[in-house]
């Protein structure tokens, strides 16, 4: 299972994906974010392009092994973290 830090920053982005689009309350966050523990509200029915382990099996287990798809998704969010200048106990590490 992908090590997500619980930083909520993927939430707060959502208008960069199109696929989350209705989701978005206009501003970038995703509605079903509770903004006072970086929780989703419905991460048990959560979309697939939300959870790191399905889209691997369902879309990108060709092209990459797990470790590899998840130190890609970890430079992603660790990216986010810095931009946003988010404290480094956030990072994600992925064997290091």
């Amino acid at each position: 299972m992908f090590p997500c830090s619980n930083c909520g920053l993927c939430c707060r982005n959502i208008d960069k994906v199109k696929e989350l689009n209705e989701f978005d309350l206009g501003n970038g966050t995703c509605k079903y974010l509770d903004i006072f523990s970086n929780f989703c509200i419905i991460y048990d029915t959560r979309p697939d392009i939300c959870n790191i382990d399905k889209m691997f099996e369902k879309e990108y287990k060709a092209y990459f092994d797990k470790k590899e798809f998840y130190i890609l998704n970890a430079n992603v969010c660790n990216h986010l973290q810095y931009e946003s200048g988010l404290d480094k106990k956030f990072k994600i590490q992925i064997g290091e």
